[in-house]
């Protein structure tokens, strides 16, 4: 008998081995995981119509969106050290009752009239800072809840994806027949049903990882965490890469391109632009269902050659049909090299220090994007926006060839699991 009348019998057996992805735990973690990012993607609109209603102007929304981001930024770190050191399930469940507590008292002061600008900052400080606690956990547990990494990677990729599109239309929705105190109120209950579902799990120690030691200091524990990434040459050359990209590319194109597309096309053709990358996410986590590469990290480098369709679209002043496609085009690489890159963490990380490890790559892979994202536009009142796209397109090809230049990242082997 031939290799070929052998091969498919052999493909179902194994297809028929894998394990199950849908198991009750996942879909309490999927659930909490999709509700709250549910209600992240709302809250940036609600608070920005009432803050507005407030009468604290488009400097207050700026105030109020900073102040959301920021501890967010600076204390994921201190998040990933709690997460590992009290255990990232009781994080997440913390974290969800210290935003639903906050956002409910945001919604209580909207609802009885006009608050002060402080108490609104003060407030979503509280509600940034709780989101600094939940992010680590999110790595710890998808690896405990999932027999399959890179499967719950994609679909929880998937998850987001759609939650991005959807979020912001659903509150804009609900602002069209309410109140903003309302809308807010409402979307703090998405983390009531996140850490609902968190309770619920039975897979998932509410302590920390076993095989921690739980006798070391916090500094201790910030230090290992620091000497696990540094020890690591793909993860921390995969960061440095990201951080340039990040200045000259992705932060860039985000301000440049935007607002191009709402000043040259209008509202409406960015929200149909913002639906294809959503979509176009969609379908990279798809792909990363299916496809399993044995070197996750250069399949993934090579997917971010997708990106530069992005700027390009915008720089190239295409119809808006095609910028659309150019997005989902991007929308499609971005996916699939992250949920790559999250299953090589998840994967090659050992439990007991994979929240600080997260925390880490997550903290120097977002730092230098606000850093572009406000250099953007002076710089391209010397240089001109379009010149400045093109240089974000090219940094694309340039992360990609750095990425595939390092034997560390390129020779990276799939794990199937912890």
């Amino acid at each position: 008998m031939s290799g070929s009348d052998i091969t498919p019998d052999l493909r179902v057996k194994e297809r028929s081995s894998d394990p199950p992805l849908w198991t009750a735990d996942f879909r309490l973690f999927f659930t909490a995981r999709t509700t709250s990012l549910l209600g992240d993607s709302m809250l940036p609109v609600a608070i920005t119509a009432a803050v507005i209603r407030a009468g604290h102007g488009a400097s207050g929304v700026g105030y109020a969106l900073a102040a959301l981001v920021a501890p967010f930024a600076v204390l994921i770190i201190f998040g990933g050290v709690m997460s590992d050191r009290f255990g990232a399930r009781r994080l997440m469940v913390v974290s969800d009752t210290a935003r639903l507590c906050s956002q409910g008292v945001l919604a209580l002061l909207f609802l009885l009239g006009a608050p002060q600008l402080w108490q609104i900052l003060v407030l979503l400080a509280l509600i940034g800072a709780a989101s600094a606690l939940f992010q680590p956990g999110v790595a710890s547990i998808t690896p405990l809840t999932a027999r399959d990494v890179q499967k719950a990677n994609a679909t929880l990729r998937i998850s987001e994806s759609v939650t991005l599109v959807i979020g912001p239309s659903l509150a804009g929705l609900l602002l069209a027949v309410s109140s903003p105190a309302v809308v807010v109120a409402l979307d703090a209950l998405t983390y009531a049903a996140s850490g609902a579902c968190l309770l619920l799990l039975r897979s998932v120690p509410m302590g920390p990882a076993a095989g921690r030691n739980g006798g070391s200091s916090f500094s201790a524990d910030l230090v290992e965490g620091w000497r696990e990434f540094r020890a690591r040459t793909w993860l921390w050359s995969v960061i440095v890469v990201f951080m340039l990209w990040q200045l000259a590319g992705a932060g860039p194109t985000t301000t440049l391109g935007n607002s191009a597309l709402v000043t040259d096309y209008g509202a409406s053709v960015f929200g149909l632009v913002m639906s294809s990358l959503g979509a176009g996410s969609v379908l990279g986590g798809i792909v990363a269902i299916r496809l399993r590469p044995r070197h996750p990290l250069r399949a993934g480098a090579l997917s971010m050659v997708l990106w530069v369709f992005m700027p390009l679209g915008v720089a190239l002043d295409l119809p808006a049909p095609l910028i659309a496609g150019c997005y989902g085009v991007s929308g499609v690489g971005m996916a699939f090299w992250t949920v790559m890159f999250h299953t090589s963490v998840q994967t090659h990380i050992p439990q007991a220090v994979l929240g600080r490890v997260h925390a880490y790559d997550a903290a120097g892979s977002l730092v230098m994007k606000p850093v572009g994202q406000a250099a953007a536009g002076p710089l391209a009142v010397v240089a001109g926006a379009v010149p400045l796209l093109y240089v974000s397109a090219a940094m694309a090809l340039v992360a990609c060839a750095l990425l595939l230049a390092i034997p560390a990242v390129r020779g990276l082997r799939r794990v199937d699991s912890p």
